[in-house]
Parts: structure tokens; C-alpha cells; sequence
């Protein structure tokens, strides 16, 4: 099927029977073959007075902005504003910022729950800037885990990734090949180090590399092998959420499940079809309990 043929609908890329696909993303969890792929919608499950934290782009460039109000007609865009703070403020300063808005303490929402739970899973995928999945992970003191960070390539020392122990110190990629769970952040996270992909420089460099899986970890590549990615609180939209899904999720299985309730854009049906996406049109919190119920 061409680009072109592709069908644009909601119910186009919406599985039939919400409650059999849990029951088979259930079964493929407890073979360990799905990558739990998480997003920052994990937060709307959060009462707004309980979750301190942003809870998707548009609220962290609002929180940039009351930091350092850029011009009117970048406000909105969450990449140039953290360019402008980058440029007119340093890097130091979007950093400092960042850490002030993402250290603050968070529940652990029901999905990340969820995912602490299930049995060494070869590979999680969080692509929000919060610790609360790692925290979660540390707290089990005979887990095998380890976690990679992205880096601003531009600030590094040309390295795309950094490697942690659980105890937060930076390790070597030999290490990651012994960790039964790997938690890759490709967007970098406030803890340990306060790495972070955010401004347009960053973006710049890692998009110019991403396509030819340059800035993507060998032990990421071989645990996304022939299994299925499981999209949570992510939503396709903007075209840097597409190119990081699709990169990440490149030469993996050819199915694979995203929950995603209500009407989808065209870009989004679109995405979904083109790269073997079937569409759970229920609530985060409907198929948390699903899933639960499966186990």
C-alpha cells in the first residue's frame, strides 16, 4: 500500500474489539515481547493539583515562558522557546530551569505503575523528562535495570547517549548488555544528570543522524527486534513525536498497539496506518485496568 492510498479515519486504525486486543497485548507482555513505549499523557491521570509537573509540551512551554517570555510568535512552539532561552539566556540557565521544573516530587500515575510491574522487560521507552518510572524501578532492590539517556549532542563530547547504573552513576554501554530491563530516555530526563533533547539545536543535530539509527544504542536496536510496540500517553501530532516513534520502533515487528481515545487528526490516522498501528480507542485508564485484569 502507498503513502498515498493510506486511509486518513479514526475508524480505519481502530481495533474492532478494544477488550480481545488487550487480551492479546496481555499475552504478548507476559512473553516479553512488547515495548512499552510511555508519553507524557501518563499525567493526565493525575488530578491537575497532584501532578506538579507538566503534562504534555504545551504545558511546559507555558512554564518556559512565565521563566522567560519569548517573542509572540514563537510562544507557542516548545522547541524555540527553549532555542531562545538557550541563545539569549545559555544553555545553563534552559537547564537550570528545566531541573527546577521537573525535580519536584510526582505520584507515580496508574500506567507507570503498571510498567514497574511487569517482570524484566527487555526495553521501556519513556520519552517525558520526569524520574518517576526510574524511581519506581530503583525501589525493587533485586531488579536488573539500568537505564540510557539522550544527550544535546551540541553540549556533549559527541556522544548521542549516556549510560546509568541504578544507583544514578554513569556507566559504559558493556554494562547495559547485563541489565535484564533497559529504560532508554531518548529525550534525556532530570535525574541523575539533568540531560535534556529540547531546543532546536538539539533537535537540528539529532534529526540530521536519526534516520540512518546513528544516535540510537546498539542494545536498544537488538531488544526491538521482532516485538511490539505499545504506545501510552503519547499522542502523533507534531511531526518530532512521529520521527522519534518511528525511529525508535524502526525493525521491530511490523504490529503494534497505541491507546488513543476520541478523534485522531489525519496526520495521526495516517501515521498509524502507514507503520502497523492499530488504534485502542479507550481511555489510559480503561486499559490500565484492562490490562490489570488480564494479569
Amino acid at each position: 500500500m502507498t503513502d498515498t492510498t493510506l486511509a486518513t479515519d479514526s475508524d480505519s486504525v481502530t481495533v474492532p474489539d478494544a477488550a480481545a486486543a488487550l487480551a492479546d497485548i496481555a499475552a504478548a507482555l507476559a512473553a516479553r515481547q512488547v515495548v512499552p513505549y510511555l508519553g507524557p499523557g501518563a499525567f493526565a491521570l493525575l488530578p491537575p493539583d497532584q501532578c506538579p509537573i507538566p503534562r504534555n509540551s504545551a504545558e511546559l512551554v507555558q512554564r518556559l515562558n512565565a521563566k522567560v517570555a519569548a517573542p509572540g510568535r514563537i510562544r507557542s512552539n516548545l522547541t524555540a522557546v527553549a532555542q531562545f532561552i538557550e541563545t539569549r539566556k545559555h544553555r545553563k540557565t534552559l537547564e537550570a530551569i528545566l531541573n527546577e521544573i521537573f525535580r519536584q516530587p510526582v505520584p507515580a500515575t496508574p500506567v507507570h505503575t503498571l510498567l514497574a510491574a511487569i517482570p524484566a522487560p527487555p526495553l521501556l521507552v519513556d520519552v517525558w523528562y520526569d524520574n518517576v518510572l526510574d524511581s519506581l524501578l530503583s525501589a525493587a532492590a533485586d531488579r536488573s535495570w539500568g537505564q540510557i539517556q539522550g544527550v544535546s549532542h551540541p553540549q556533549s563530547t559527541g556522544e548521542w547517549v549516556r549510560y546509568y547504573a541504578p544507583d544514578g552513576a554513569e556507566t559504559m554501554a558493556d554494562a547495559a548488555a547485563g541489565w535484564d530491563t533497559v529504560l532508554y530516555k531518548p529525550s534525556g530526563a532530570v535525574t541523575p544528570a539533568g540531560n535534556y533533547l529540547i531546543s532546536d539545536s538539539d533537535y537540528v543535530e539529532i534529526l540530521t543522524e536519526i534516520d540512518i539509527q546513528t544516535p540510537i544504542p546498539a542494545v536498544v536496536k537488538e531488544r526491538r527486534a521482532g516485538r511490539h510496540f505499545l504506545f501510552l500517553g503519547c499522542r502523533f501530532d507534531h511531526e518530532i513525536q512521529r520521527t522519534f516513534a518511528r525511529q525508535i520502533a524502526k525493525r521491530s515487528s511490523d504490529s503494534h498497539w497505541a491507546v488513543i481515545p476520541g478523534e485522531l487528526s489525519k496526520n495521526e490516522a495516517r501515521f498509524l496506518a502507514l507503520h502497523g498501528i492499530k488504534r485502542i480507542d479507550m481511555t489510559l485508564d480503561e486499559a490500565v485496568e484492562g490490562l490489570r485484569a488480564q494479569a
